[in-house]
């Protein structure tokens, strides 16, 4: 029995990707009138075609500019830190593999009133002022993760003035804020959450624009040695491209990389 046209152009059209003569990372598909017109076939029939590329993840639409060939990303496998917070407040320490062309935009700071999430981390009134400093992360140009840190202004007025500036802060604000202030982070809690992106992040992390592709959220939030919160780290992570392992105690290298093998 012959396939319907749809699943012979859908067919066609898988052999052309994985062949890359349709180009490849990213690449625009032909567009919906150039399909019709390459298999005389009606509209309905190419939108089949597309639909069962995109269920199978070898292509991606985006509302507003077409169809691209999905870019296929090496996972980023990642250890969940047990030590003192890292330079930049994250969740992870050094990356269980060893990647070149890893690059961190320069901070985005801005002044904001406390609302929502960072109120209630802080335990900070509505209206309150606080800062965020907003970093994006890349790996050889490929977007792998959004992090926004949030501060209450009170830190800045205390003498930590740098945590204002749009510059990086090499020791990081975390150890900045101990030498400024003598105020040292004694411990920090953790939430992760698996939800669908927003508009910002599906743009940003050029996702599928159905939600089928998650992002990880880790809020990390920290206490000074009173136990009062004085910031919350929220780092957002498109789970298509980064995994994460955590160990305990004595656990060989090659364990970590076996399970990074694995998630592949």
């Amino acid at each position: 029995m012959t396939d319907p046209l749809w699943r012979q152009i859908a067919e066609d059209l898988r052999q052309k990707i994985e062949a890359g003569q349709l180009g490849r990372d990213g690449r625009p598909l032909p567009t919906e009138a150039e399909l019709r017109e390459a298999y005389g076939a009606s509209r309905n029939t190419v939108r089949d075609a597309v639909k069962w590329l995109v269920t199978r993840g070898m292509v991606t639409t985006r509302s507003g500019q077409g169809t691209f060939v999905t870019r296929k990303i090496e996972p980023l496998v990642m250890r969940l830190s047990t030590e003192p917070s890292s330079q930049d407040g994250s969740v992870t320490s050094e990356s269980a593999d060893s990647r070149a062309g890893v690059m961190a935009s320069g901070p985005r700071v801005e002044i904001l009133q406390a609302v929502g999430l960072a109120a209630e981390e802080l335990q900070l009134p509505g209206g309150a002022t606080i800062l965020s400093r907003h970093k994006q992360r890349f790996i050889d140009g490929v977007p792998y993760s959004l992090q926004t840190t949030f501060y209450p202004m009170t830190l800045v007025e205390q003498g930590a003035a740098r945590l204002i500036r749009a510059e990086n802060i090499e020791q990081g604000a975390v150890a900045y804020i101990a030498e400024a202030l003598g105020l040292k982070e004694a411990g920090w809690r953790d939430r992760f959450t698996v939800r669908v992106p927003d508009a910002d992040e599906t743009a940003f992390f050029s996702l599928p624009d159905d939600g089928r592709i998650p992002v990880i959220e880790i809020i990390r939030t920290g206490y000074d040695e009173s136990c009062q919160p004085f910031r919350v780290t929220v780092t957002t992570y498109p789970a298509d491209r980064n995994q994460f392992v955590m160990s305990f105690g004595k656990v060989p290298d090659e364990a970590i990389e076996s399970a990074s093998a694995a998630g592949n």
